[in-house]
């Protein structure tokens, strides 16, 4: 009877044996470290830190019907960083502030750390130089001073940076967008306002 034919056995490269076993090590690599990272964001929970206005005041009111309009506010920032256990810095802080559409001021910050679990104040006090005024805008400050109260506008960014434990270090733009109803008569106010991160 014929013996069946066989031809010679085919291997498998060393080198091909190289590269699976080292793809598997890296595979588990990355879930375990994918595994690390999920488990020390669930046991820390961190928080985004977040800036807002804590007081504002309108100190001042200078109006002339015909011309012009200067103004003098108080505002205080307010960084928070609610992490127990990261420090959190600021840094390109610009706000604007305007009255109907026109800017007053530019709040400005350089860049600065707020401490694990803690909260820094800026304060600011800008004075506007003259706003001019058309016929709707004098009308509209009118009607303002009648009501006792005129709304500003407090917008801008800062950048937020911050280190989770095993996680590493997280970035963050914060926008702020704020209205302002300040009364005339000097009253300060605390509006509940914070910022979002994008």
């Amino acid at each position: 009877m014929p013996k069946p034919l066989s031809g010679p056995r085919d291997h498998t490269n060393p080198l091909i044996w190289c590269a699976a076993i080292i793809c598997a090590a890296v595979a588990v690599a990355v879930i375990v470290a994918g595994a690390v990272v999920f488990i020390g964001y669930l046991v820390i929970k961190p928080s985004v830190p977040r800036i807002g206005v804590a007081s504002a005041a309108l100190d001042a009111v200078y109006f002339d019907q015909t011309s012009s309009l200067t103004v003098q506010v108080t505002v205080v920032v307010r960084a928070e960083n609610d992490n127990p256990k990261a420090r959190a810095s600021f840094s390109g802080t610009t706000l604007g502030l305007s009255f109907r559409g026109q800017k007053i001021a530019y709040l400005v910050a350089g860049a600065f750390a707020v401490a694990a679990n803690s909260t820094v104040e800026l304060n600011y006090v800008p004075q506007s130089t003259p706003i001019p005024l058309d016929a709707e805008d004098a009308a509209a400050v009118s009607s303002s001073l009648r009501r006792s109260v005129m709304d500003f506008e407090l917008k801008g960014t800062t950048k937020t940076r911050w280190r989770i434990w095993l996680v590493g270090s997280a970035k963050f733009w914060l926008h702020l967008d704020c209205r302002l109803h300040l009364p005339v008569n000097g009253t300060v106010v605390y509006p509940r306002c914070s910022s979002r991160s994008k």
